[in-house]
């Protein structure tokens, strides 16, 4: 289930429209979850990964960068993050059609509130069950979500730690993770000569014994 959306300006963090849905089944309170969102669009640069899903306990928050916009939406940890990530780039392409132009000039906190009639109806389409059954057949450019950097919103927002150090740090262990790879590699390279080597060295031996005492 997707509770909660909102679109934010990255340059300030300024919120552009936004649909809440209260989940009066399990009585939770989503106003916590709402607070949060706002601080993390507030922490989001021109530097933050396009694309980025924060655990908060039993809920995830995912977000889209693009074109100085940011998409985020908060679900329940069990919904499928192709889907999510479906969903908000669904967003993002009637919201620039209707409203990319503006965006830039408007100072008034949710300014195009009236966008969330086309949430609801987004959203709805993508919590459907036939939605969801035909997730496979989804086609946008987020095929590989399995490489969306994940981290955790409270180290985010508690440490104060930007987003953009986070995707710097998950850079740099790739690197670390490829080298290593490399060096593995040329190390098992290594040892499949020297063994080779080592078998030679025995036939050549064998050969010259051989030939020693049958001459």
């Amino acid at each position: 289930m997707i509770l909660l959306t909102i679109i934010a300006r990255v340059a300030d963090g300024l919120p552009l429209a936004a649909s809440i849905q209260e989940d009066e089944q399990s009585g939770r309170d989503l106003q916590q979850y709402q607070n949060q969102a706002k601080q993390l669009c507030r922490k989001l640069n021109s530097q933050s990964p396009d694309r980025c899903t924060l655990e908060a306990g039993p809920l995830s928050f995912h977000y889209l960068i693009a074109q100085g916009v940011c998409y985020l939406s908060l679900c329940e940890a069990s919904f499928p993050k192709k889907m999510v990530f479906a969903y908000l780039e669904d967003l993002h392409n009637e919201f620039y059609d209707q409203h990319g132009r503006r965006v830039p000039t408007v100072t008034r906190p949710y300014s195009f509130i009236e966008f969330d009639t086309y949430i609801q109806k987004a959203k709805k389409s993508y919590v459907d069950s036939r939605a969801r059954r035909n997730l496979g057949s989804i086609n946008t450019e987020l095929q590989d979500v399995q490489r969306i950097m994940v981290a955790n919103i409270e180290e985010v927002l508690q440490r104060g730690e930007a987003l953009s150090a986070l995707d710097t740090k998950a850079s740099n262990l790739s690197s670390l993770s490829k080298k290593y790879r490399s060096d593995a590699k040329y190390l098992n390279t290594r040892s499949t000569y020297a063994k080779v080597a080592a078998v030679a060295v025995v036939l050549v031996t064998l050969v010259v014994y051989v030939r020693f005492w049958w001459l």
